[in-house]
C-alpha cells in the first residue's frame, strides 16, 4: 500500500506561508485575519475549526470564530464584510437550517469567501485543491486517467469536478441516484469519495493498483470517520489516503493560502 498522506506535505506549503505572511506584515502593515462562523455544535465543525485557529497561529494568521444563531447570519456577514481589517470570510457547512445555504454563502463578499462556495468566489474551493495538490504532490498524474468522483456536493465533488473538467480531464460523477456504483467505479483509475456516509467505499468497488482519495467525513460514535470501509485498507495493493491526515490538513493549507492572496489584494497599488 502506498500512503497519499497531507501530513508529509504541508510543512513546506506552511513554510513558505510563513514567510508571505511576515512579508505582509513587515512590508506592508497588512495583518491577515480569518472569520470562521458556525451556528451548531456539531462536533466535525468544532474540530476543524480548532485546527484551522492553530494553523493560524502557526503562520501568524488571526482566526476569529464566532458562533451564532442563524438568523443573526446576515447581520454579521454583512459587518464582517465592511471590515477592512477581515480577509476572508467561512461559514461552516452544514447550517443548523441547511435550506438557506445558497441564500447565506451569497451573502459573503467574493473577495472573501476564501472558501470558494458562493456564487461569484473568486477562489477555488479549499477541498478541492488540497486534493489536486495531493495527488501532484506525491506524482499521480490524471492525464488519460479514468476519473470517478462519489458524492456532487458544494464542499468537494461538484468544485474538484470543475477544477479537473478546466484542467481538460474527462470527469465521471456519482452519487446516491447511482445504480450500480460498484461497477462504474471498478472501472476507475482514480477515485475521490466525499459523501460522508461511513463504510460506502468497499473493497470489492476497486480494481487492484489503482488510487482511492476519501475526503468524505461524518461523525460515527463520536469519532470522525471517512468512506471507505475498513476491508479496503487491509489491501496492499492501492495508492490510498491514510484513516487520518490525508485530505484534511492540505485543505487547512489550501484555505489559509486563499486568505494570503486575499490580504495580498488589499495591498494599494504602487504609484507610478
Amino acid at each position: 500500500m502506498r500512503l497519499l498522506d497531507g501530513r508529509e506535505l504541508v510543512g513546506y506549503i506552511q513554510e513558505r506561508q510563513a514567510k508571505q505572511v511576515r512579508n505582509l506584515r513587515q512590508t506592508w502593515k497588512v495583518l491577515p485575519r480569518l472569520a470562521l462562523i458556525t451556528t451548531t455544535d456539531d462536533p466535525i465543525i468544532a474540530t476543524y475549526m480548532r485546527l484551522k485557529q492553530a494553523y493560524g497561529d502557526e503562520i501568524l494568521i488571526d482566526v476569529d470564530i464566532y458562533t451564532v444563531a442563524q438568523d443573526e447570519l446576515a447581520r454579521l456577514i454583512e459587518e464582517l464584510n465592511a471590515d477592512e481589517t477581515v480577509h476572508g470570510i467561512v461559514v461552516q457547512l452544514p447550517l443548523a437550517n441547511p435550506a438557506e445555504t445558497d441564500a447565506i454563502l451569497a451573502l459573503i463578499d467574493p473577495v472573501k469567501d476564501v472558501d470558494g462556495l458562493g456564487p461569484d468566489a473568486k477562489f477555488i474551493s479549499a477541498t478541492a485543491t488540497a486534493i489536486d495538490w495531493l495527488l501532484a504532490g506525491y506524482n499521480v498524474t490524471l492525464k488519460d486517467k479514468a476519473i470517478a468522483i462519489v458524492g456532487e456536493g458544494r464542499l468537494v465533488g461538484a468544485p474538484l469536478a470543475k477544477l479537473w473538467r478546466g484542467g481538460g480531464h474527462t470527469i465521471s460523477t456519482y452519487d446516491d441516484t447511482t445504480i450500480d456504483l460498484q461497477s462504474a467505479l471498478r472501472k476507475a483509475d482514480v477515485i475521490v469519495s466525499a459523501t460522508g456516509v461511513p463504510g460506502l467505499i468497499t473493497s470489492t468497488m476497486v480494481s487492484p493498483g489503482k488510487v482511492l482519495v476519501d475526503a468524505g467525513a461524518a461523525s460515527e460514535n463520536g469519532k470522525i470517520v471517512g468512506d471507505v470501509a475498513p476491508d479496503i485498507r487491509e489491501r496492499k495493493d492501492l495508492t490510498i489516503t491514510p484513516e487520518k491526515g490525508g485530505v484534511g490538513p492540505l485543505t487547512i493549507a489550501a484555505l489559509f493560502d486563499n486568505v494570503i492572496q486575499a490580504a495580498r489584494a488589499t495591498i494599494p497599488a504602487e504609484r507610478p
